[in-house]
């Protein structure tokens, strides 16, 4: 059976040494050759190893060995040696990352300069270096790769750790055709009932899953298990389309204003789902809660009535506070009942001309607001654009702006009459 999944420590750089197959030259006896007086002799292996585990730099193990720094990073590749460096980095180290970057695999590169394949990575970056393309997978990349999917290593963990994108190394491993220990072959007849009983329950698919291996089933991980369990038909009610039937159910509930919550668990439908079908069927309105999810008292008729009435021509914090409502409340069922505020209907031809008489006659901007049932700062804005701007200072003195008497209030027939009357209103909507 295969083993659960685990997350690597920090410190792992490979999962499993790779030794290189013999070549048919390899296999091939060796010819008599002169002694080098470079060659590296078993000692010297053995203190480059010891140094190396120390975590110590290129440059010192070369200085103690006494061998050039070219030939010491060689011999730590030909070994195969790889460690989780603290080390800072080098001049030398950054010239060779920016030399061979795009030339050569990262595993490879990473192992001759005695660092991880996620800090090569990390320093081309602040290096701004960039690969034209992903080179081939080495023989090295591929034993990580077969020995993480068998020990069940999270995908995103081999790719971390061998240094290649999340898609690439899933594609590589259908190439060698891996597959990971959490995604067991073939599901049995047994385990795909079992795992609908427990999806009937409502349990989630994380907790599915390990009473499923508890029981002694193969270990799955949550999204291969919700995607059989999708395949076998079983839902949770996202995205499923409504049939025929279940609208008739839910049309008898508002009817009859029965509870719809032995309808959710019926049906198997979440509570938006059954509130956002209502909505689309029309059938707000007709249950007991007559206005589905919105809060807050039902208005009533009356209520209605009077924001009818009032909307438009009271301030709506007014008309808010005499309906015990908020002011979004009272916009919002206005915006349902079609209303339309008086301070946004558009402005008509004799309002201009109320306005152009009142700029020219020094009435003030606030009279005119009151005469029109309007906001001083939408009559002042409107009067902007109509080029009359009451508070412009380079404006040429038309007399002094006078603010309406007690005795004589400012309406928008005086306002009008304020012009000669030839001109008075032919497109006044209402009698003077």
């Amino acid at each position: 059976m295969p083993q659960p999944s685990f997350d690597l420590d920090a410190d792992i750089v490979e999962l499993v040494p790779f030794i290189p197959r013999p070549t048919a030259l390899d296999a091939a006896p060796l010819a008599e050759v002169a002694f080098r007086a470079d060659a590296w002799l078993p000692d010297e292996t053995a203190r480059l190893r010891d140094a190396f585990a120390q975590d110590r730099t290129i440059d010192e193990i070369a200085a103690m060995l006494g061998r050039p720094r070219a030939g010491v990073a060689t011999r730590i590749h030909d070994l195969g040696l790889r460690r989780n460096s603290r080390r800072s980095w080098t001049g030398w180290d950054d010239q060779e990352l920016t030399r061979c970057y795009a030339q050569e695999p990262t595993a490879m590169l990473a192992a001759r300069l005695g660092r991880g394949v996620s800090a090569l990575y990390a320093r081309a970056r602040l290096l701004d270096l960039s690969e034209p393309g992903s080179p081939p997978y080495g023989g090295w990349e591929d034993a990580q790769l077969r020995a993480g999917y068998e020990k069940g290593v999270p995908v995103a963990q081999i790719a971390s750790l061998i240094g290649r994108p999340f898609a690439g190394v899933i594609s590589r491993a259908s190439a060698l055709g891996l597959r990971h220990a959490c995604q067991p072959g073939d599901w049995s007849e047994a385990e795909m009932t079992r795992a609908l009983e427990l999806a009937a329950t409502g349990a989630r698919y994380v907790a599915i899953a390990q009473v499923l291996t508890a029981e002694g089933f193969p270990s799955r991980n949550s999204r291969s298990l919700g995607q059989r369990l999708r395949k076998l038909g079983h839902g949770r009610g996202w995205g499923r389309p409504w049939i025929a039937e279940e609208d008739e159910f839910l049309r008898h509930a508002y009817a009859t204003g029965k509870s719809l919550t032995p309808l959710r668990e019926r049906l198997g439908r979440t509570s938006h789902s059954i509130r956002w079908r209502a909505e689309a069927l029309g059938l707000r309105g007709t249950h007991v809660h007559r206005d589905g999810f919105r809060q807050g008292p039902v208005w009533t008729a009356e209520e209605e009535a009077r924001l009818r009435a009032d909307y438009g021509k009271v301030p709506t914090r007014a008309i808010a506070e005499n309906l015990g409502r908020g002011v979004r409340a009272v916009l919002y069922h206005a915006n349902r009942m079609g209303l339309t505020h008086g301070f946004m209907r558009a402005f008509i031809p004799a309002e201009d001309r109320a306005i152009r008489n009142a700029w020219t006659h020094g009435v003030s901007m606030v009279d005119v607001a009151q005469a029109l049932g309007r906001d001083p700062a939408v009559i002042g804005k409107h009067a902007a654009r109509i080029g009359c701007r009451f508070n412009d200072p380079a404006r040429p003195a038309r007399g002094p702006r006078t603010r309406r008497a007690k005795r004589a209030p400012v309406t928008l027939q005086s306002l009008l009459a304020l012009e000669p009357a030839a001109a008075v209103d032919a497109d006044l909507p209402f009698a003077a």
